[in-house]
């Protein structure tokens, strides 16, 4: 792949759609594909990737920027799946607040990432915070985690808008979450695609769909990944549907550059 195009943001316009559980399961789903995977997670106010697995990182994110840690080192491994996690640390305080040469750094870090993995998923922070959207603009993919809840496709909207602004050739893609029905998936994504059409001139196309699930939940409660605890559940069946569709879209993406 050509630089940064293997790297792929988790976004979402507001919190509680599921994003952090959506990018645990899409790394899974893809280092089940054979694909060497880095989960960032770049929610630092609210980092909990490192909870939701039940892992406790001897080094994190901060510890690579002071320099105390190389890449390497501040990874954890998470073992179920078989895929690295560079983990946040909670209460360390918003993206925003960092000063503009560690912002820098970071973006170096995951950019310098992306030429050791297959695929570099960052699960930002929800909402349109400028230094958010700033460290997950790139050459790969953003996928935008959205439910049918009204104030969910507003501030989805709101993200997408401010996100073509900065980069008006940004390759965004819907996910949504946990909707309890197909039909409400499909009236969710008609509306949001509607908005972007009617006030963006863009449509994003629709990645996936993951229904709501009670195993997600019980996963969650029991610090463990969909696939290693309910491998066989609706909702890791439609995950690893979703990985297969992004590697087949990077694929793509990939022949019509190299044309």
């Amino acid at each position: 792949m050509t630089p940064e195009s293997n790297m792929i943001t988790i976004a979402s316009g507001k919190g509680g759609v599921g994003k952090t559980w959506l990018s645990i399961s899409l790394a899974s789903a893809l280092a089940r594909e054979n694909q060497s995977v880095l989960l960032f997670d770049g929610d630092l106010g609210l980092a909990n990737v490192d909870v939701q697995l039940g892992l406790v990182p001897d080094q994190d994110l901060g510890d690579l920027l002071s320099g105390r840690a190389t890449l390497t080192k501040a990874v954890s491994h998470y073992d179920a799946t078989g895929f690295d996690v560079l983990a946040g640390k909670s209460g360390s305080g918003a993206l925003s607040n960092m000063r503009r040469e560690r912002l820098d750094s970071l973006r170096q870090h995951l950019r310098d990432a992306s030429k050791s993995y297959d695929q570099v998923i960052l699960d930002m922070a929800a909402g349109v915070d400028t230094a958010n959207i700033s460290v997950g603009s790139h050459g790969g993919m953003t996928l935008v985690v959205l439910t049918g809840e009204p104030t969910s496709l507003t501030d989805a909207y709101a993200f997408m808008k401010l996100r073509r602004m900065r980069d008006p050739g940004a390759d965004m893609r819907i996910v949504i979450n946990n909707a309890p029905d197909k039909e409400s998936a499909d009236k969710a994504y008609s509306a949001i695609s509607k908005a972007c059409a009617t006030f963006l001139q863009f449509r994003p196309p629709l990645l996936g769909t993951v229904l709501t699930d009670s195993h997600v939940g019980a996963a969650i409660r029991s610090q463990s990944d969909i696939f290693s605890r309910y491998p066989q559940s609706d909702a890791a069946r439609q995950v690893t549907t979703l990985a297969r569709a992004l590697l087949a879209e990077q694929k793509r993406s990939e022949r019509r550059r190299s044309a």
